[in-house]
């Protein structure tokens, strides 16, 4: 498993947001500044994290975006697999994956899974609060 660049740029996106939390939306522009991501791909992301239900958006002079919860109610997990689509180790065990003509004699497959549930574990432990805390 390998996080690819555009779940790592949502979390930072996520990060800022909460770092940048308050009444106002913040602009596009500013994160885009602040992290060093081009606006372009910055749109993109974004837009997945707007269809994702994890920010709201408003247009105009003081548009922009803002997280639909408080940081401590996004799990770092659910970040990345929205962005992700899956973090599993391997194919097989893929959310809706055919299933392995091997896997009743696959002596790996225990191994897979259990990497597995512990990745899952520990990213669902972990919070957008925590990281903007540096409690990790």
């Amino acid at each position: 498993m390998m996080i690819s660049t555009k779940g790592r740029y949502a979390l930072r996106v996520m990060i800022d947001l909460a770092q940048n939390d308050g009444e106002s939306f913040v602009s596009l522009k500013d994160v885009a500044e602040r992290q060093g991501i081009s606006m372009k791909y910055l749109e993109m992301i974004v837009s997945l994290l707007h269809k994702g239900h994890m920010v709201k958006s408003q247009r105009g002079k003081a548009g922009g975006y803002k997280l639909v919860k408080k940081p401590a109610e996004y799990t770092i997990g659910s970040i990345l697999k929205l962005t992700e689509g899956t973090l599993a180790p391997v194919g097989c065990l893929e959310e809706g994956a055919e299933k392995c003509d091997r896997a009743t004699e696959c002596i790996t497959l225990p191994l897979w899974k259990k990497l597995d549930d512990q990745i899952d574990e520990y990213l669902e432990s972990v919070t957008l609060e925590d990281l903007v805390e540096g409690r990790v």
